[in-house]
């Protein structure tokens, strides 16, 4: 009798034990139905692509990006048999007409524009507004830009909300995702809108942009702006600083930097003003631009225009 008793339960407790574990099985395969249709259905990618405008002159570029998340691949069709494989270009058509302009991101996601190109330019004198500032920037950092030009209305739209985001003269404006953003600026004094490109990158990404000086001063001056930038927010201050320091100033630390910020100006050396920035707090830099030594690559002088602001976006004089 007792062999029987514990025989009996022995099963009864492997029964609760395969109870259990068919409990837990059945769970899992709950959530991970729960998961594949929560997936499928509300985490579908959609494209987030763009043209500058969608009604040119036969003369003038189509401009054209994308910043659909985790896109590895593209190809832009211009509705005439040409084609781009560049997430980011430019697109001159050779002849007038209505056009439908389709991008295919990653063999699957697709979305398509009509064109409208004219036969003739018109050649226009009211496109005197100019936009000055920065053409590349980092997430989270503030931009600065002013139009230079005279009106009275100033509406600037970044991009990146799909509304005017900043009236007046000078516009400041901080990006919270990367991509390729076209700046429209209007007034009440052009019939035109102005258009002013701008990248936007992830802070770590810019640390390993290479940019060679003689590809142009643009270009320059964005990449030493955007390392300067990363050291004032807060980014390793050895990677940005020895990045700027041997490939601009050949090894030379104590390199001039004259510094205007916030209406002040002065002098300093390239490494005091780089520590200053460390520990300055809410400094944006506006434009950072090197003087060229005689007969050399290497650069004698760089000049800094930065402001700073507290939190409610008062200017404060910087350190």
């Amino acid at each position: 009798m007792k062999d029987d008793y514990n025989s009996g339960r022995a099963v009864d407790t492997n029964r609760q034990t395969y109870a259990f574990l068919y409990i837990i099985v059945g769970i899992l395969i709950i959530a991970a139905l729960i998961f594949l249709f929560k997936s499928s259905l509300f985490d579908k990618r959609t494209v987030n692509a763009r043209l500058l405008k969608d009604e040119i002159f036969l003369n003038e570029n189509l401009v054209y990006s994308d910043n659909t998340a985790n896109a590895k691949s593209w190809v832009w069709e211009f509705g005439n048999g040409d084609k781009s494989n560049l997430q980011n270009g430019s697109y001159k058509f050779k002849r007038p007409g209505d056009y439908i302009v389709r991008i295919t991101i990653d063999g699957t996601l697709k979305q398509q524009f009509p064109v409208n190109v004219k036969d003739t330019i018109v050649q226009s004198v009211d496109t005197l507004m100019v936009i000055n500032g920065p053409t590349q920037g980092i997430v989270n950092e503030q931009i600065r830009l002013e139009a230079q030009g005279n009106a009275r209305i100033y509406e600037w739209s970044f991009g990146e909300t799909g509304r005017v985001d900043v009236k007046g003269s000078t516009a400041l404006y901080t990006y919270h995702n990367p991509g390729t953003y076209f700046i429209k600026l209007s007034t009440d004094k052009s019939k035109h809108p102005v258009y002013h490109r701008m990248l936007i990158t992830n802070p770590d990404s810019t640390v390993n942009a290479i940019v060679t000086p003689g590809e142009g001063e643009r270009k320059v001056i964005d990449d030493i702006r955007a390392h300067l930038q990363a050291i004032a927010n807060g980014a390793d201050f050895n990677t940005n600083y020895y990045y700027l320091v041997n490939k601009y100033f050949c090894g030379d630390e104590k390199v001039t930097v004259n510094l205007e910020a916030n209406g002040d100006s002065k002098q300093t050396d390239f490494y005091s003003y780089c520590m200053r920035l460390t520990f300055g707090g809410g400094i944006n830099i506006d434009e950072a631009q090197v003087t060229l030594r005689a007969k050399s690559s290497c650069s004698s002088m760089l000049t800094v225009k930065q402001h700073s602001s507290t939190s409610n976006g008062a200017p404060r004089r910087a350190k």
